[in-house]
Order: structure tokens, then C-alpha cells, then sequence
């Protein structure tokens, strides 16, 4: 069998379109393997996701839905379509297949961080997470922390493919801050955080300490129904093409989540030449290196003194920056799309 012949088909259900996370990963990697196979390549989408995909990809529409319903659609995956390969790329997988499978796990969240989410939901995402697991063929992690975590409680070994920052994540010229700061109407000096309001976030003691640094808070991203901190500046969601200059025109870009899988903002904030601060949970420390500049989470005093004295230092952050760009930069989308191909030849696929 050629490469040629070989189907690929994905769970890409997740994908939301312009969405951050896992549908930045879904869309990306997609878009990478495109350009690196000539195996077929049948995503699973919601309809509304379909135009984030690139013209070569013929993908499989279902109705936009969300909760039971999505997760029905991806228990029953792409259906009688012939496939060499199933990857669920947000860990989910069919409950019948043919083919070997992939399951990529973002975290584990719903079994070490739950807070905030109900119990029904929990208690069926961990057995969605269980079924795959159990059953997929091979299991790729996006951070060592990922996999060691996966290795602890399901005796399983990911192979790593850690992410990497967009093509499109790049430092912004002065037309599109001067843009930026117009259309956002955002404070002369500000920090940034891009991400939801998930309680793992801290964005409640990151408020506090920009309020007892002096500086205003930005926030950019969903709020999972949750309140944004008094005193802070919420945008909503902002679409992806104008992040690079939300992140260029911040003071500082700060992630100081206490539970993190990955971490994607800090390294587009990298990309885009932020300085930025997060706490040194393992898999954001795996990401930023030493590039950043980090304060222990739940660390209130340490988080404002860190803030305050890099606003007052340009020449410390300009070095930030340029640390964080130069690290960020040691990855593409390309070298996440051959590294899984490799998994994919591992478990008999000639692609």
C-alpha cells in the first residue's frame, strides 16, 4: 500500500472556528499534515468548523452541537467510512473501528483539577477518557507532565509531541498596534492574559496583584461563565488574527495558572515578542525554559513585587522578550505534524 492510498480519518469535532486551545492544535496540526502526506485526510467537524480547514481537506460535517450530543457524534465517529487510521485529537475515539488508533491527551485535568465543573460532567468525561485510553493504539501527550500523568493512572506510555506557536504568531509592526490599542481602547501600560476564567487560572489573584502593582488587567478570552475580577478590563473573545498585536502592545503577558496540560498562550505571547510571567507548573516550565519569568504559584506578594519592578525596568523586559521570542521560535507546526506521522508509522500506517 502507497501513501496515496492510505485514509486518515480524525475526530476534530472540538474544533470551534477561530477558537484557541485544542482548536488551535486541531487546526494547525491539520493543516501541517496536509502539506506533509498524500494520504487522505477525512476530519470529523462541526459544520460551523469546516471553513477553518484548509480546500484540500474534504472534511465529514454533523450539526453544531455541544455536551451529550457532540460526544454522541464522536462515539460514532465517521461510521462505515474504510479508514487505516482513527486519531482523536481531542482524546475521544469511536466505539466500533477496523483501524489501529491515536488518542491525543491535552490534560488530565477532569481527573486532577475538576473545580468549577459539574459532577455529571466529570464523572462522564473521565469514562470517555477511560474508553480511549483503553483502546487506542498508540497515545500521544503534548507535554512530558501530560504523559507522566497518563503513565500514573492509566499504565499507559505517550509518545511526546509537545505544540508549537502559529505561523501567524509573529511580533506585530507599529500600523497594527497603533490599531489595536484604537480598537480595544486599551491603557497606555497594561498586563495581559489571554484564556478563560477557569478557576485553575488564578485571573483572581493575577487581578489582584496588577491592582497592587498599579498596572491595569487585560483580559482576553472566554468567561465560562464566570464573573471577570473587579477592576479588570475583559474583552471577550478576540479573534486570533489580532492577538499578535493584543500581545505586542502589553507590558507584560502573565499565565499563572496552577494546573496546566500544555499552555499554549505563554508561547504565542513568546512568539510574538511579550515578556512574559507564569508560575513554574511543570508543563508551562517545560515550555518556557528559562526565558520567562516566573513567581510560585499562589504566591500573591511575590506575583505584584515581580510585576512592579519589571514595569519599572524596560531593559528587563526588552531582555525577557528577546529570550522569549529566540525560544519559541525553536518550533514549528511542521516538526508537530512529522512527529506524529512517526506515531502513525509506528502502528502499521505507511503515510
Amino acid at each position: 500500500m502507497n501513501a496515496g492510498t492510505v485514509t486518515i480519518g480524525f475526530n476534530a469535532l472540538p474544533l470551534q472556528p477561530s477558537g484557541a486551545g485544542v482548536s488551535t492544535y486541531i487546526r494547525e496540526l491539520l493543516v501541517a499534515l496536509a502539506d506533509r502526506t498524500d494520504a487522505r485526510l477525512v476530519p470529523l467537524v462541526q459544520a460551523s468548523a469546516a471553513g477553518d480547514l484548509p480546500r484540500s481537506l474534504r472534511p465529514v460535517t454533523r450539526p453544531d452541537s455541544a455536551g451529550l450530543r457532540r460526544v454522541l457524534a464522536g462515539l460514532v465517529g465517521l461510521g462505515s467510512t474504510d479508514l487505516d487510521l482513527y486519531h482523536g485529537l481531542d482524546v475521544d475515539l469511536p466505539v466500533r473501528h477496523r483501524c489501529p488508533t491515536v488518542a491525543t491527551v491535552h490534560d488530565l485535568s477532569v481527573f486532577d483539577a475538576p473545580t468549577g465543573v459539574p459532577r455529571a460532567r466529570v464523572a462522564g468525561e473521565r469514562l470517555l477518557v477511560h474508553h480511549a485510553l483503553r483502546r487506542a493504539d498508540a497515545v500521544i501527550a503534548v507535554s512530558e507532565f501530560t504523559a507522566s500523568r497518563v503513565r500514573e493512572r492509566f499504565g499507559r506510555t505517550p509518545t511526546v509531541v509537545r505544540e508549537a506557536p502559529g505561523p501567524d504568531m509573529v511580533p506585530p509592526d507599529a500600523g497594527e498596534l497603533r490599531t489595536a490599542r484604537e480598537a480595544f481602547r486599551l491603557p497606555d501600560r497594561f498586563v495581559l492574559h489571554v484564556g478563560s476564567l477557569d478557576p485553575r487560572k488564578n485571573v483572581d489573584g493575577l487581578a489582584r496583584a496588577c491592582a497592587a502593582a498599579g498596572l491595569p488587567l487585560v483580559l482576553a478570552g472566554g468567561t465560562l461563565g464566570c464573573s471577570p475580577p473587579p477592576g479588570t478590563l475583559p474583552l471577550g473573545f478576540v479573534p486570533r488574527a489580532q492577538l499578535p498585536a493584543l500581545y505586542g502592545a502589553a507590558e507584560l503577558v502573565a499565565y499563572v495558572s496552577v494546573y496546566e496540560g500544555f499552555g499554549l498562550p505563554p508561547l504565542e505571547a513568546m512568539a510574538c515578542g511579550a515578556a512574559v510571567v507564569t508560575t513554574p507548573v511543570p508543563a508551562v516550565t517545560e515550555l518556557v525554559g528559562d526565558a520567562a519569568c516566573t513567581v510560585a504559584a499562589g504566591d500573591a506578594d511575590g506575583l505584584a513585587d515581580t510585576i512592579r519592578a519589571l514595569a519599572a525596568d524596560p531593559a528587563r523586559r526588552a531582555e525577557l522578550a528577546d529570550a522569549c521570542r529566540r525560544r519559541a521560535t525553536t518550533r514549528s507546526w511542521g516538526d508537530v505534524a512529522e512527529e506524529t506521522l512517526a506515531v502513525y508509522r509506528r502502528v502499521g500506517v505507511r503515510c
